[in-house]
């Protein structure tokens, strides 16, 4: 295993993170610097700020039902962050994407580095799917413009599947997608000046939250 990967997996650092760690000279092999993209076998003692650190023996996975006021993030720079109400068993799991502070919703943690990446690579096109609620109706010619054309934004065109929650209203959808860019949802609404109200996550790929309460988390199969 590749050292970045294994301090990752051991710390609960991103490997970019784990990357910093180990060329400021926070990580020892048997004692000495190592190279940046050295391998570890099991027969090494690797340490992190002078602690030994291994990986943990079981890959472990969970689905999370995030409040809204919570950061995705292990520093929240003043803000309650996930780790926050996770049970300590699981504070070294990784986050598998996003959902930014003011959404809630389906979250999914693992120790799983491949998992993580077949869930988030481009090429994967998992399927998410949200239940957004806007603070006035959405006209109908807007509609047809998210889903059938797209909506320019910085950072390219931005296309949704809308579908009415309920027969009639025009302010509560499901919305799905098989992107994940930065605030993707409310950035669309936002062009066409309307303003999320709520945006809660309830599928990622096979992944459902059912009927797991709000901060409540489950262990899954990964």
């Amino acid at each position: 295993m590749r050292i970045n990967k294994f301090i990752a997996s051991a710390s609960g650092l991103s490997r970019r993170k784990a990357d910093s760690a180990i060329l400021s000279g926070r990580v020892t092999v048997n004692g000495k610097q190592p190279s940046q993209g050295q391998d570890i076998t099991s027969i090494d003692n690797v340490t992190l700020d002078g602690r030994t650190v291994t990986p943990p023996a079981t890959v472990t996975t969970i689905i999370f039902n995030k409040p809204a006021g919570y950061v995705v993030s292990r520093d929240g720079q003043g803000s309650k962050t996930i780790y926050d109400i996770l049970p300590t068993a699981y504070i070294l799991l990784k986050p598998v994407g996003r959902l930014d502070k003011d959404s809630s919703g389906l979250l999914l943690l693992t120790n799983d580095g491949d998992l993580a990446n077949n869930l988030t690579h481009p090429s994967k096109q998992k399927t998410k799917a949200y239940e957004v609620t806007l603070y006035k109706p959405l006209q109908p010619l807007h509609h047809q413009m998210i889903s059938d054309h797209g909506i320019k934004l910085d950072d390219g065109i931005s296309k949704l599947q809308l579908t009415r929650q309920k027969d009639g209203d025009d302010v509560s959808w499901i919305v799905t997608m098989h992107e994940g860019r930065n605030r993707q949802i409310r950035r669309t609404f936002a062009a066409l000046n309307y303003e999320v109200k709520t945006l809660h996550r309830t599928q990622f790929g096979d992944y459902s939250l059912g009927d797991l309460k709000s901060g409540d988390s489950i262990a899954t199969e990964a």
